[in-house]
């Protein structure tokens, strides 16, 4: 088995992963063999996305004005479906808070001020509104890294869930890829491992087959699952109007969008790409995509992603058979070298690798977009200081009328 390893790795150029499983002991030898036999490898191949873009055009939202006139059907739909037992939620936890100076899971950061208020205590107060309101649970499935997965059990045992149902709450690990560095090398990791990290925020889906989360989906008849980010403090879980527009609409998934502060503004816009919906970024758009506007004065491209969506079950499990493309991401990443030293560098020094949800958007068929108000559902908590901030998250919070 070693032999066969140490032919694989050599193959791949890498031998200083092979000269440095010789000098491990046949147990952990037998340990990083099992680990290398269940990593996907394709990393090693996975250059610059240069991925060549269709045509775009503009894909216009449901306005926050269409959507009040039609309130109380596209609610009275979502609560339908969340009683029938149709629609649950997925959120993705699995990051850590290095960048608001927090080295534990993103979710258990407190945001409150004069009392604790955790970042996963928001997104639990927010979907309680709904269950509550549709007298039934709505099952919700939380994405961990191998990293943060203890932890974030261990958390929301601690504090009992913050009022929402265990029985209705599933936890499941997503999938880690490997890391490089600039020579395109496997690292190891502080344990002897071959170093890896999570593979994005697009591997849900997949990671939620391979966990057998899906036999859950299944055996529960669960039609949609809404995916949303741990960092939105803001955001309307399975909102039942989010849900019931998209329904009305016919349409086989939903993206709530908010309108752009400014033409400029850094965020990803919901477009059309080939006639299909995607998702061009602030940096791929032209001068004159970013400043076209209609004949109302609106921004063409208008329409900011906010990573919460709505997908129909049916058409993410013809998802699983596509290979996502990998995202390339340079960072700071600790490692140990082939001498058993720990490296904790100063300067982006790696590759990892993700597969990103926007990816899983363009294979769908269609998708509403629907507008949210960004100051009543949009307060990503994504800096320490600045921009989409702490800061700028409790100044929301505050807004909103909730008390920190």
């Amino acid at each position: 088995m070693k032999h066969k390893t140490t032919e694989i790795l050599n193959m791949l150029h890498q031998e200083h992963i092979s000269a440095y499983m010789n000098t491990l002991s046949g147990e952990d030898q037998l340990a990083m063999v099992k680990q290398i036999e269940n990593l996907d490898f394709s990393v090693l191949s996975a250059g610059e996305t240069n991925e060549v873009r269709g045509k775009f055009a503009p894909l216009f939202a449901t306005t926050l004005n269409e959507i009040s006139n039609e309130s109380e059907k596209f609610t009275e739909l979502g609560v339908k479906a969340i009683k029938e037992g149709k629609v649950g939620a997925v959120l993705l936890a699995g990051g850590q808070g290095s960048r608001l100076g927090f080295d534990h899971p993103k979710g258990m950061f407190n945001i409150g001020v004069e009392h604790e208020l955790f970042i996963f205590e928001c997104l639990i107060n927010n979907l309680l509104e709904v269950t509550k309101k549709a007298g039934a649970w709505v099952p919700l499935f939380i994405m961990t890294s191998v990293d943060n997965n203890k932890e974030t059990r261990e958390f929301f045992e601690k504090h009992n869930y913050f009022g929402y149902s265990n029985e209705n709450v599933w936890f499941f690990v997503q999938e880690q890829l490997p890391t490089v560095d600039t020579n395109g090398k496997l690292m190891l990791s502080e344990s002897g491992n071959i170093l890896t990290a999570p593979n994005g925020n697009g591997g849900w889906y997949a990671s939620m087959a391979k966990t057998g989360m899906l036999k859950v989906v299944q055996e529960a008849k669960i039609e949609w699952l809404n995916v949303f980010a741990v960092d939105n403090v803001l955001q309307r879980i399975a909102d039942p109007c989010f849900i019931g527009a998209v329904i009305n609409s016919g349409k086989v998934s939903g993206a709530k969008v908010v309108a752009k502060a400014a033409p400029e503004e850094k965020v990803g816009v919901l477009c059309l790409e080939e006639g299909r919906p995607s998702i061009v970024e602030y940096y791929e758009m032209t001068d004159e995509m970013l400043h076209s506007r209609e004949a109302d004065g609106t921004l063409s491209y208008n329409y900011g992603v906010t990573l919460n969506y709505l997908f129909r079950v049916d058409k993410l499990n013809n998802t699983l058979s596509v290979k996502l493309p990998l995202h390339r991401a340079f960072k700071k990443i600790k490692h140990m070298n082939e001498k058993g030293e720990i490296i904790t560098p100063d300067e982006p020094n790696a590759y990892k690798f993700e597969t990103l949800v926007l990816d899983m958007v363009k294979l769908q068929d269609d998708c509403l977009a629907y507008e949210v108000d960004r100051n009543k559902e949009f307060a990503p908590v994504k800096n320490k200081t600045g921009v989409d901030s702490v800061d700028t998250a409790r100044e929301l919070l505050r807004l909103n009328g909730i008390e920190l």
